[in-house]
């Protein structure tokens, strides 16, 4: 990074597998930290999390803990940030968001780094800007370099989201629903509205009233908006797989101008933030537990679609709570205080 400031950076909802995520990014790729603030609920409040070798505690939020903060990392819930990201503005604070509660405001900045990073200037209009849905950010990764290259028509989109992204929560009730159908021993539903261990639930989020899941309403919203594409044609299936990290997607790409199979590997291959792993004859191809701990988005299984003039098929994954979570969030912040603050 080329600034030689440093930075006073909250993290708020720290003791979430996303924000631990955040604290150990911030680390990793050293961000000019200069104080770390860590914010949670009561429950989590006293806990302490490691970051460049000193313990630090995880604070109790409320409305005066963003006090002298440069930059606020929030991963707490859409309703945390709803109530908070407006204090911590007010304090002077440009609050990055991890959750729904802000995306679709017309005045907010929706950002992927490697898709859209010149709408991070829009920051000064509320302090805000949202961070994507996890499935968003690996889809709009690798269509935009499609986009730009043959402009897309139409995507049609099949997720296979780990439990992960469903939090701690979804996590733990994988691990003990394995263990029951293991022992024999009944399966206790909680979290997920039926049996996710050896099963595959078309259902994420809430379903609307034109039978679609708030997360596929996601998903084609958000796409729309980070690709400047309002027009875009796309459909989605959200679907949870009894995975425990990494969300996989097949992809099918309509666009108006011909590529072929060998000219999108080109393309991918030279993109930012994407990795191609495409050697069927050796059988390599990306799959969630190769996307685990990595920063890239990982694409294979590119192909040329027959049943229409211009298509194509991709298969992509990427580390839900990494890529499309903590380490988009950290990007933002990188670009946010190396070229506007």
């Amino acid at each position: 990074m080329n600034t030689s400031r440093s930075f006073c950076v909250a993290v708020c909802g720290a003791s979430g597998a996303v924000g631990t995520e955040m604290v150990s990014i911030l680390e990793e790729r050293h961000f000019p930290v200069a104080n770390l603030k860590l914010l949670s609920s009561e429950r989590s409040a006293g806990e302490c999390l490691t970051f460049c070798g000193d313990d630090i505690r995880i604070e109790e939020l409320n409305r005066n803990s963003f006090a002298g903060v440069d930059v606020a990392l929030f991963s707490a819930g859409s309703e945390v940030s709803r109530d908070f990201a407006p204090a911590a503005v007010e304090a002077g604070a440009v609050v990055i968001d991890n959750t729904s509660a802000f995306r679709m405001e017309p005045d907010i900045p929706l950002v992927v780094v490697e898709v859209n990073p010149e709408d991070i200037a829009r920051f000064h209009q509320r302090g805000i800007i949202a961070n994507p849905n996890c499935s968003t950010i690996q889809m709009v990764v690798v269509l935009k370099p499609i986009e730009d290259a043959a402009k897309i028509r139409r995507v049609v989109v099949s997720t296979y989201q780990s439990v992960s992204g469903a939090g701690r929560g979804g996590i733990r009730e994988l691990e003990s629903q394995s263990l029951a159908v293991f022992n024999l021993k009944e399966i206790v539903c909680g979290h997920f509205p039926r049996q996710i261990a050896f099963n595959c639930l078309p259902h994420i989020d809430v379903f609307q009233d034109d039978g679609y899941s708030k997360e596929e309403h996601k998903m084609i919203d958000e796409s729309r908006k980070i690709l400047h594409r309002p027009d875009l044609k796309l459909t989605a299936t959200s679907v949870r797989v009894p995975v425990f990290f990494g969300h996989s997607e097949a992809m099918n790409v309509e666009t108006e101008r011909k590529l072929t199979a060998e000219e999108v590997r080109r393309l991918l291959s030279k993109a930012p933030g994407v990795r191609v792993i495409d050697d069927i004859q050796n059988d390599l191809y990306p799959t969630s537990i190769d996307a685990v701990g990595i920063d890239d988005t990982l694409v294979g299984r590119i192909r040329e679609d027959p049943s229409v003039d211009c298509g194509l098929d991709l298969w992509v994954v990427a580390d839900n709570v990494r890529k499309g979570a903590a380490l988009n969030a950290v990007q933002i912040a990188e670009r946010l205080v190396e070229h506007h603050l």
